[in-house]
């Protein structure tokens, strides 16, 4: 049986990037919580650091992730990161210690 996970997801963008990376982020946030299998979905920007976004996010399972990034939301958002950030997209799946 799959396990609900959390993502942590950060981005950074790169100087003078900011706002598009902000708006790219803003464009896949309501799709993305309104996904049947997604419990929580919520971007941040670090207050220390303005160019530097963080996702939390509650998923179903592994697969349900997975599912998620191949929706046309998902895949926008990649494709304006692709030009926009930094530094690669860094991701972590956690998985819940019971």
């Amino acid at each position: 049986m799959s396990k609900e996970i959390t993502v942590v997801a950060i981005v950074e963008a790169r100087p003078g990037c900011e706002a598009q990376v902000e708006a790219a982020i803003a464009a896949c946030v309501p799709p993305s919580r309104a996904e049947s299998t997604n419990f929580s979905y919520v971007a941040h920007r670090d207050g220390a650091n303005p160019a530097r976004f963080v996702f939390v996010e509650r998923w179903a399972s592994r697969e349900a992730l997975a599912e998620h990034e191949k929706t046309p939301h998902f895949q926008a958002m990649a494709r304006s990161f692709a030009t926009l950030l930094a530094k690669p997209l860094e991701v972590m799946i956690l998985d819940p210690i019971d």
